[in-house]
């Protein structure tokens, strides 16, 4: 299964993968996902969402034991974030039957629709949509960088987009969901563990600063006469990286637009995206209202201007700790970790499914880049456990 999955949408330059939602690579990972279901058996959908299902079982028995994660990915980004999870999913099937051991509820793997929000802005944009956390019309009207909006582009693949939002019957299906990642640290490195359970992830989310002010020719315009937007950019990043270290929190300004873009031209619009995440709430929210305060300081001194939105913001999120507790004493005892990526486990705990998150170990610490891993014997050790979960939390052996 990975084999066959390992060249989509690889970049053979960087190494790195480019899996965007509704795109070329996108539809090879669909339907590898729906071939690996029909080798299985197993019978497969695609919910009003264009989340994958792949059931084993009654679906509409209700009380589901889904696993699973997503296929898509950030630009450039590593083999194993998201991917890991539906493969070991699949491989925890064939260990189930290989061992005899026939479900006692229903059995999903499920791939969820843009869990990066590479291409649109918003991540997890289909598990938000399943549960209700995102409004459907808005997620209608988000453009890529091309201008099109998700409408148009589902239109184009077929789907129709007046079906988005809220899904009461798939929810309804749900009874406890978990999630296999990748961990995207070195926490399990520092335990010397292969596997984890998750306890809970951090609020966070992106704010978008649209800074404005004056082309002008590069070599003419006098420095002191300059509205230059991309300086005022430029210190509100560095405020934010100083923020972020004497808080203890993340600040990162990864994707910037730049107007007019000429090498011999001062800009007149900079737009850049703050990611921000901390353990604590109230944490967060001083941080993106000082690197704000930072910024429109900063502008008043340039000649320049500067709004900010949020894009999206995701609360603080604990899983469920009698779960988290069964887990970890079913694993013998593996160490429990918090984390600061976000996840679709994160979307559906906050909107009361049960849900948990198994981590596997990441030699590198490196994720949403080429040089993260998993080396295969931690990878197995994940299959293992998530059968092992699986076992535990409604299987049975085989007459």
């Amino acid at each position: 299964m990975w084999q066959e999955l390992l060249p989509v949408g690889r970049d053979g330059r960087t190494g790195g993968y480019r899996r965007f939602a509704w795109d070329d690579a996108d539809r090879q990972c669909r339907e590898w996902f729906e071939a690996q279901a029909q080798s299985r058996g197993m019978d497969v959908e695609t919910d009003r969402n264009g989340n994958q299902w792949a059931w084993w079982g009654d679906a509409d028995a209700g009380d589901a034991l889904v696993l699973g994660s997503h296929l898509d990915s950030v630009p450039d980004g590593g083999a194993y974030d998201g991917p890991l999870g539906v493969v070991s999913a699949y491989a925890t099937v064939d260990a189930l039957r290989a061992a005899g051991i026939t479900p006692t509820r229903p059995l999903a793997v499920t791939s969820f629709a843009d869990e990066e929000g590479a291409r649109f802005g918003i991540a997890c944009t289909g598990s938000r949509l399943l549960t209700g956390s995102l409004d459907p019309d808005t997620a209608r009207g988000l453009r890529d960088r091309e201008g099109q909006t998700l409408a148009e582009v589902l239109a184009g693949a077929g789907r129709d987009p007046a079906y988005l939002g809220r899904d009461d019957a798939m929810l309804a299906r749900i009874g406890t969901f978990v999630e296999l990642h990748v961990e995207q640290g070195r926490a399990l490195v520092d335990h010397g563990e292969p596997v984890g359970v998750a306890s809970a992830i951090w609020p966070h989310g992106r704010w978008r600063f649209d800074f404005t002010g004056q082309a002008n020719h590069a070599g003419t315009a006098l420095m002191e006469d300059r509205r230059d937007p991309m300086l005022t950019y430029a210190m509100t990043a560095l405020a934010a990286n100083k923020q972020a270290r004497l808080a203890g929190a993340r600040a990162t300004f990864g994707r910037v637009e730049v107007r007019p873009n000429a090498t011999n031209a001062i800009p007149s619009r900079v737009l850049a995206w703050l990611d921000a995440r901390a353990a604590d709430p109230s944490v967060l929210s001083e941080l993106v209202d000082v690197v704000a305060r930072r910024a429109v300081d900063r502008a008043a001194r340039d000649g320049t201007a500067v709004e900010v939105s949020a894009e999206s913001e995701t609360g603080a999120v604990v899983f469920e700790e009698g779960l988290r507790d069964r887990l970890t004493a079913t694993l013998g005892g593996v160490p429990v970790l918090s984390t600061g990526a976000g996840h679709d486990a994160g979307v559906l705990a906050a909107a009361g499914v049960e849900s948990a998150m198994l981590f596997v170990r990441n030699p590198t610490g490196v994720s949403h880049s080429p040089y993260e891993h998993a080396e295969l014997d931690d990878c197995l050790a994940g299959v293992a456990a998530l059968t092992s979960v699986v076992t535990h939390l409604g299987a049975s052996g085989a007459a």
